[in-house]
C-alpha cells in the first residue's frame, strides 16, 4: 500500500506534457501568451491610451443636426353647425356653415457647431488626460516587471522542491543501506537492538519527509501552471558548481537613489500627484466664465407659408455667479485629494527604497551564505566519509553516522535554496531600481543545465 500511493504521488509531480527540458526563457515566452494578470495589464493599458482622444475631444468642436418632421390632420366644426339662421336682410332661413378638414406639413431641420473658445476645465481635463495615459503605461511597465519577478520565482519554487525531493531520496536510500547494516550487525552481535531502533527511526522520519517533498513538488507544479496556463514541462536545473554575479554598482545607494526616482511604483505616483493638481485647477474653473463660438444654418417649411431659411454665427457666453457653494467645496476635496496623492507618492518612494536596500542585502547575504554552504557541503561530506569508516571500525555508533548523513543532506537542501534566492534577490533589486527587463533572464538562464 505504502509504495503504491509513493508511485501515484510521484506520477502527479513529475507529470508533464513535454518531454525535454524547458528553461527559464521558454517558460517565460509561455507566461507572455497565458498569464491573465499580464493580459488583464495589457487590457488597462489599452484603456488608458484612449484618454488623451477623449481628452482632446473636449477641445475640438461639435457637429449635430436636429429636425422635426410633422403632419397635422384636423377638422373644424363650428359651435352652430347643422343649424339655419336668419337673413336679416332678405328674411329667409340659410344653412350654417358645417364641419372642415384641413392638412398641415411642417419640415424643420437646424444644422450647428460649436467650437469651445474658453473653457479652463476642459483644458485642464485634456491635460489630465496626458496624465492618465503615462500613468497607465506605468503601470504596464509594473505588470512586465511584476511577471518576469513571478516566473522565475515559481520556477525556481518548483527547482527548490525537486532539489529537496532529491536530497530527501538520497537521505532515504543512504538510511535505508544503514538500516540494514545495523539488522546484519545485531544479527550477528556486533550490535545492539538500540542501533536497529535509531536507524528505522530515521527511516521512518526520512519516508515522511518524501511525502510531504512530493506534495511540496506538486503544489510548487501547481502555481507555475496557473502562470503559463498549461501543465509545465520539465525545468532545467542549475548547472553544478554556478558562479552568481555580484550585483553592478557593488554599493547599495545608486540602487536606493535609482529605486526613489525610477521604480514604476513612484513613477505612478508622481503621474497622480500631478493629475490631482489638474483636478483643482478643474474644480475652480467653476467660478470661471465660458465662452463658445456658435454657428447654425436653419431650414422651416411650413404648408400654406413655404419655405423659409437663415444662417447665423456669433459667440455664446455664460457667467456663473452662485451654485449653493457647491464649487467651493469641491475645491476643498480636491486639494484635499492632492495632499494624500503627496503623501501616496512619499509612502512609494519609502517602499522603494526599503526593497532596494532589502534586496540588495539579501544578493549580499546571499553570496556570502553560498560561499559559506558550499564550504560546508565539503565538510559534511568529509564529517560523513569519517563517521562511516569510523562506524565500520568500531569507533563510531550507528547514530553518529545518522546524524552526519542528515547534516550533510541538510547543508545541501540549504545550499542550492540560497543559490535560488540570491538570484531572485538579484531581480527584485532590478526591480524596485525600476531597470528590470526581459533581458536580465538571458544571463540567469545561462546558468541553466540544458543537456
Amino acid at each position: 500500500m505504502q509504495k503504491s500511493l509513493i508511485a501515484a504521488l510521484l506520477a502527479s509531480a513529475f507529470v508533464s506534457i513535454d518531454a525535454g527540458a524547458a528553461d527559464l526563457i521558454q517558460v517565460y515566452k509561455q507566461a507572455l501568451a497565458n498569464d491573465s494578470q499580464y493580459a488583464s495589464a495589457r487590457d488597462s493599458l489599452a484603456v488608458g491610451q484612449e484618454k488623451v482622444p477623449q481628452g482632446r475631444a473636449l477641445l475640438l468642436p461639435t457637429i449635430g443636426i436636429t429636425g422635426t418632421n410633422t403632419r397635422n390632420n384636423g377638422v373644424f366644426t363650428p359651435n352652430n353647425a347643422g343649424q339655419q339662421t336668419l337673413n336679416p336682410v332678405t328674411g329667409e332661413l340659410n344653412d350654417t356653415v358645417g364641419t372642415s378638414a384641413s392638412t398641415n406639413h411642417i419640415n424643420t431641420y437646424t444644422l450647428q457647431l460649436t467650437q469651445p473658445l474658453f473653457r479652463w476645465a476642459n483644458w485642464q481635463q485634456y491635460q489630465q488626460s496626458k496624465l492618465q495615459q503615462a500613468a497607465a503605461e506605468a503601470q504596464f511597465a509594473q505588470a512586465q516587471e511584476d511577471l518576469i519577478t513571478r516566473v522565475a520565482q515559481a520556477y525556481f519554487d518548483v527547482l527548490t522542491a525537486q532539489d529537496n525531493l532529491g536530497s530527501t531520496r538520497a537521505q532515504k536510500e543512504a538510511t535505508a543501506e544503514q538500516l540494514a547494516s545495523a539488522k546484519r550487525n545485531f544479527e550477528v552481535g556486533t550490535q545492539t537492538i538500540t542501533d536497529t531502533h535509531e536507524a528505522q527511526a530515521a527511516y521512518d522520519l526520512v519516508v515522511a519527509q518524501e511525502f510531504a517533498a512530493i506534495n511540496d513538488l506538486d503544489n510548487k507544479r501547481n502555481a507555475l501552471q496557473a502562470i503559463i496556463g498549461q501543465a509545465p514541462a520539465t525545468l532545467a536545473p542549475l548547472r553544478a558548481g554556478v558562479t552568481i554575479a555580484s550585483p553592478q554598482p557593488a554599493v547599495a545607494e545608486p540602487w536606493v537613489s535609482s529605486a526613489e526616482q525610477q521604480n514604476y511604483a513612484v513613477v505612478t505616483a508622481q503621474l497622480q500627484l500631478e493629475s490631482a493638481k489638474r483636478d483643482i485647477q478643474v474644480s475652480r474653473s467653476g467660478h470661471y466664465p465660458t465662452l463658445d463660438l456658435t454657428a447654425q444654418t436653419s431650414r422651416n417649411y411650413t404648408t400654406n407659408y413655404g419655405t423659409n431659411t437663415g444662417n447665423a454665427i456669433g459667440v455664446q457666453w455664460s457667467i456663473p455667479l452662485f451654485n449653493g457653494f457647491a464649487v467651493t467645496s469641491k475645491v476643498r476635496e480636491s486639494i484635499a485629494l492632492e495632499d494624500k496623492a503627496r503623501n501616496d507618492l512619499e509612502t512609494a518612494r519609502r517602499n522603494a527604497s526599503l526593497n532596494a536596500r532589502q534586496a540588495y542585502l539579501g544578493v549580499v547575504s546571499g553570496l556570502a551564505q553560498v560561499k559559506a554552504l558550499e564550504a560546508g557541503e565539503v565538510s559534511s561530506q568529509s564529517a560523513l566519509d569519517s563517521n562511516k569508516l569510523g562506524y565500520q571500525v568500531g569507533v563510531r555508533i550507528n547514530i553518529d553516522v545518522l546524524n552526519a548523513q542528515k547534516q550533510l543532506y541538510s547543508t545541501q537542501k540549504d545550499l542550492s535554496k540560497a543559490r535560488y534566492d540570491t538570484i531572485m534577490n538579484g531581480l527584485k533589486l532590478k526591480s524596485a531600481a525600476g531597470t528590470l527587463k526581459e533581458t536580465d533572464l538571458e544571463p540567469i538562464n545561462a546558468l541553466l543545465d540544458h543537456s
